[in-house]
């Protein structure tokens, strides 16, 4: 049976009486607002709200009935089990920061998602998957074998039901078909030096030049390479007399804490795309 505790998200042109209409709707099956966050853009013209509601029979309860309003007020909505984990796989190289953060939250349930797996285009990180009890997958790719890797890549997703994509400093760059076909459900980070200090060694770069703040992005992923729609930053000050080890672990720190809050809004749908710019319900 479907949870009765639902969350509904609406994206649709900004004129009087949507919030009335998606509550009407709730209140003629009985259901029960427990958090409901709107926002209205005179930018874009557009309106956003989210609605976490107890309704009687669940999902299926409003869905004919939401699909009709949604088509009367030109709606992009999504219908939600509340408290349903995400199925979600991890991709990874070497550094284990963000792999380890993540999967410590989750096993204290401080992250609503379910690890279906860890792939990785080296075998480092696998005794920390073994660790926690995550299936690892080793998925060496080059560019050669790109194509093929991707392919397989793919094919896991479309067979565990793969909801979300978390690349936790997975150093690879997907092609802009597989971005195109995953869209929207793709989260990176990456350090905020981009786009100054770009290529190896950017922590040595930013000492260099004596950066006084460093940071992280989480964003989601499209063909434009790190500049997907933005979910989260943060910075943390540095010093004069921190050197490149001190920095890079300032840096993992922050990636650690970015990453896993983009991760959490996600899964529990707080974030509307607004065109190139996210709409945080936090």
């Amino acid at each position: 049976m479907s949870s009765e505790n639902l969350v509904l998200t609406v994206r649709c042109p900004d004129k009087p009486g949507i919030t009335y209409a998606i509550t009407g709707l709730l209140a003629s099956v009985g259901g029960n607002i427990m958090e409901s966050q709107q926002f209205n853009d005179a930018e874009s013209g557009f309106f956003f709200v989210r609605i976490e509601a107890h309704v009687p029979g669940g999902k299926p309860t409003i869905e004919a009935a939401f699909a009709q309003l949604a088509a009367n007020h030109d709606m992009t909505y999504e219908i939600a089990e509340a408290n349903k984990p995400l199925r979600t796989l991890i991709m990874v190289t070497k550094d284990s920061h963000c792999l380890s953060d993540l999967l410590s939250k989750n096993r204290e349930g401080r992250l609503p998602i379910d690890i279906v797996a860890v792939v990785g285009n080296h075998d480092t990180l696998k005794p920390l998957a073994d660790f926690y009890g995550k299936r690892f997958i080793h998925i060496p790719i080059d560019a050669q074998t790109k194509p093929d890797a991707e392919a397989a890549l793919l094919r896991l997703i479309e067979e565990e039901d793969i909801e979300l994509v978390v690349l936790a400093r997975y150093m690879q760059i997907l092609s802009t078909d597989l971005c195109e076909r995953l869209a929207g459900n793709v989260i990176n980070i990456h350090h905020s030096f981009l786009p100054s200090f770009k290529g190896a060694r950017p922590y040595q770069q930013a000492h260099s030049r004596g950066v006084k703040l460093i940071g992280a992005t989480a964003h989601y992923v499209t063909a434009d390479l790190d500049e997907g729609p933005i979910i989260e930053q943060d910075v943390v000050r540095v010093a004069h007399d921190d050197n490149e080890a001190e920095l890079r672990a300032k840096g993992a720190d922050v990636e650690r804490q970015v990453l896993s809050r983009a991760v959490k809004w996600h899964a529990e749908h707080r974030i509307l795309m607004n065109g190139h710019r996210t709409v945080i319900f936090a």
